[in-house]
């Protein structure tokens, strides 16, 4: 069977000419695609990978980061923060076509809709829930310099040219005129904190990024999907993880996904939660929370954008633009809440 952006043969000769030892003939299947990297199990007669590559059109840069990917988890090996262990990157993409990152599989439960979240009772929802916000407690405690990523971003000024990126970013992929827009970039504009603590983010954390124990749905084996990581500001993180609860959410990932179900603690929940395992303020939490729902808006609108174009962006990616209302509406609101 054919796979889109994946080379078998080239794949093994890179493998061992990296050093790594294959067993016979690799097996290639296809874990995910369509709105992000492409994600790919390997196996020979003994071990397993995961390797994963940029789609093979639609690309958005600064979505796709491979090296960053691989920067970022190879400075993680030994840290609190379960990653899986880095075995090889193609910078150049001489293997197929594009840079490609190779990690060891690990084993376990991915949770990414409310069917497979029905495979967990109400404590293991919990105990899940509580363990990955420990988790993200936990990389934002990471010393960025003790481990080899001083320079892994610039957290001085990380809020505010967050709320510029997005407020360009929503020029570029607009597909109708939504006078929200530009009411909550002015708001984000004028609102932003003037100081700010600095930390590696995740920059999409929730449940289905992340790979549990199988026996143990409060045991977090891995984070996965770090192409958007960098150093920023960690309450960017926290909030975009809150505002990921939105049910309208469903439509830019085009499913019912795991993490908007009503079953998981709230968003005030889940930020308290996090005040309490990070040990820090929640201080301007309503600009925070107002940026992810402007950053969200936007994805949603490029989405649809992107399907427009012609990109394969999965199913559902003509709707993900119908969310983009609601996320700056809610915006708006949250901000007029910050100033009652």
């Amino acid at each position: 069977m054919s796979l889109p952006g994946m080379d078998v043969a080239a794949l093994r000769t890179f493998l061992v000419d990296s050093g790594v030892d294959v067993d016979g003939d690799l097996t290639v299947d296809l874990v995910s695609g369509g709105r992000s990297n492409l994600t790919f199990k390997a196996s020979d007669a003994k071990q397993t990978w995961i390797v994963r590559r940029p789609p093979t059109s639609g690309l958005t840069p600064s979505a796709h980061d491979m090296a960053r990917e691989f920067r970022v988890t190879s400075a993680l090996q030994d840290s609190a923060v379960p990653v899986a262990r880095t075995v090889a990157f193609d910078e150049e993409g001489t293997a197929l076509g594009a840079q490609m990152t190779v990690v060891e599989f690990v084993e376990g439960r991915v949770v990414r809709d409310q069917d497979d979240l029905a495979a967990l009772s109400d404590a293991e929802v919990r105990d899940s829930t509580h363990a990955l916000v420990r988790v993200l407690a936990d990389l934002h405690s990471v010393d960025h310099n003790a481990v080899g990523l001083g320079e892994f971003g610039r957290p001085d000024g990380f809020v505010a040219r967050q709320v510029k990126l997005w407020a360009g970013q929503w020029d570029r992929v607009k597909t109708r005129e939504l006078p929200d827009v530009a009411r909550l970039h002015a708001r984000l504009a004028e609102s932003i904190p003037e100081s700010s603590a600095a930390s590696i983010v995740h920059g999409d954390f929730r449940i289905d990024n992340t790979i549990l124990d199988s026996g143990d749905a409060s045991t977090v084996k891995a984070v996965v999907d770090w192409e958007m990581s960098t150093l920023g500001d960690p309450l960017t993180d926290a909030a975009l993880m809150c505002v990921y609860r939105t049910p309208v959410f469903d439509l830019v990932l085009g499913s019912q996904a795991a993490w908007t179900s009503p079953r998981l603690p709230s968003p005030d929940e889940l930020a308290q939660t996090y005040a309490t395992a990070s040990g820090r303020d929640l201080g301007d939490w309503n600009f925070y929370l107002a940026l992810a729902n402007f950053k969200l808006g936007v994805i949603g609108e490029g989405i649809t954008h992107r399907a427009r174009q012609g990109s394969d962006a999965g199913s559902g990616a003509e709707r993900a633009a119908e969310a983009t209302g609601e996320f700056m509406a809610a915006g708006l609101r949250v901000l007029a809440g910050a100033s009652a």
